[in-house]
């Protein structure tokens, strides 16, 4: 399709859906914004287009290693992504940032303030989660485990949704991350812009109780205390997306086993900004053939994407997906991202609740030992490099197109061009 025509087509296309939020309703201090089901930021449409690096804080925490974090940010903002997702957690184990509850490791959290500021430097916004679910790093595990230590009758992971000592020290920890001052950046946390958005738990499970009930109300929990110490950032609980006893008829489209979430409830809860989903089907279908799997991957994000778009009427990222080169060869991947990016550009191009994508995982040159087969090292040219950087492309096309038509609005308004009235007059704001 020639630029021409598609410049034509996303104009006819995005006017309707997105002038109607009003050219002046958004916040200009740099904050990413919800503004219906898209994302805002200045007062123009936000594309989360980037990656996951978890290893962000753990690598900056060295001090000799920290080019390597400046390295993948360049080639990230040089390849058009605009968003980085990383962890802000690490309890107890080797190099923890938390020793134990309440007791920080001052070299990891300079590690995370410099993994802020380089993405500062580079225009990258940034998602920080809060806790895992899985014991890497510690986990709900390790939470439950510093209760027990401390006389509590904690015996499952799962009690780390409902013992009121172990929610205490997550809750301290929220409040750690938010008050840490940058000591590069002299910024608190809380207040700098360059963090998009805090997430609850990496990927949180309760498989004890299956009717979701328990996530729930931790979930609704600990969104109120997020937002009682921070209203300037976004807030998503980090889940995978699958459904729940609120829509019975979406359980069948699961993968097999016992989450405890809910998919339409959690992400209902005031608090919760938008929407998250993730995507593995060679992992949560091992034994599919490869036309299975793309099958599973097409109504899996076909569904999230509607049901955000129509039913919770807010915005959507798919803040996990890949393809292991392990299991496959490239052209399987970047059938994977071709297919994740093509369902996002579809629905962003008319103004839907689709507002990006973070590919697992960003690897730099030098880091073979964090290479689990998702991996990807942007200045290594491949076929998959490509079509990230075309998906970079195309959704700044898109928001070059929104951008041009909020101001050649903006520009009427104030000329006193506005919406006219069924009488003849113009409406004025």
């Amino acid at each position: 399709m020639k630029p021409l025509c598609l410049v034509t087509i996303l104009s006819i296309l995005i006017q309707q859906s997105y002038l109607k939020l009003g050219a002046d309703a958004f916040s200009r201090d740099g904050f990413v914004r919800t503004k219906g089901v898209q994302f805002s930021l200045n007062g123009y449409p936000y594309y989360a287009n980037g990656f996951n690096a978890y290893w962000l804080m753990y690598v900056a925490s060295d001090p000799s290693q920290r080019p390597k974090i400046s390295a993948a940010f360049q080639e990230a903002s040089r390849h058009g992504l605009t968003v980085a997702r990383t962890w802000a957690f690490s309890d107890g184990g080797y190099r923890p940032l938390q020793y134990s509850p309440g007791s920080y490791n001052e070299d990891m959290f300079q590690g995370l303030d410099f993994a802020i500021a380089e993405a500062r430097r580079h225009g990258i916004k940034i998602i920080l989660s809060f806790a895992n679910n899985y014991v890497s790093f510690g986990g709900k595990k390790q939470y439950v485990d510093w209760a027990r230590s401390r006389g509590r009758p904690v015996s499952s992971e799962d009690d780390f949704f409902t013992d009121f000592l172990v929610k205490d020290f997550y809750k301290n920890h929220i409040k750690a991350v938010l008050n840490r001052f940058n000591t590069l950046t002299k910024v608190h946390y809380r207040d700098d812009p360059t963090i998009m958005a805090w997430e609850l738990m990496n990927e949180p499970r309760c498989p004890s109780d299956p009717t979701g009930r328990t996530i729930q109300a931790w979930i609704t929990e600990m969104a109120a205390h997020v937002k009682s110490l921070d209203r300037n950032h976004l807030l998503e609980a980090g889940l995978e997306g699958f459904y729940g006893q609120s829509s019975p008829q979406s359980k069948t489209l699961n993968p097999p086993g016992q989450f405890g979430t809910d998919f339409i409830a959690n992400n209902r809860i005031p608090g919760i900004d938008f929407v998250t989903v993730h995507s593995y089907p060679d992992e949560w279908f091992v034994d599919s053939s490869e036309q299975s799997q793309m099958e599973f991957l097409n109504k899996w994000l076909d569904a999230h994407i509607q049901d955000a778009q129509n039913v919770l009427h807010k915005p959507i990222i798919l803040a996990e997906f890949g393809k292991s080169t392990k299991k496959a060869g490239s052209a399987q991947r970047d059938a994977v991202f071709n297919t994740v990016y093509g369902k996002i550009y579809e629905s962003a191009k008319r103004g839907g609740a689709a507002a990006g994508g973070l590919f697992w995982q960003l690897l730099g040159n030098g880091m073979d030992n964090f290479q689990d087969g998702y991996g990807i090292i942007l200045s290594q040219s491949s076929s998959t490099v490509n079509v990230i950087a075309q998906q970079s492309r195309k959704l700044t096309l898109i928001r070059r197109i929104f951008a041009r038509m909020i101001n050649v609005e903006k520009w009427k308004r104030a000329r006193g061009y506005g919406p006219v009235r069924k009488g003849g007059h113009n409406i004025q704001n």
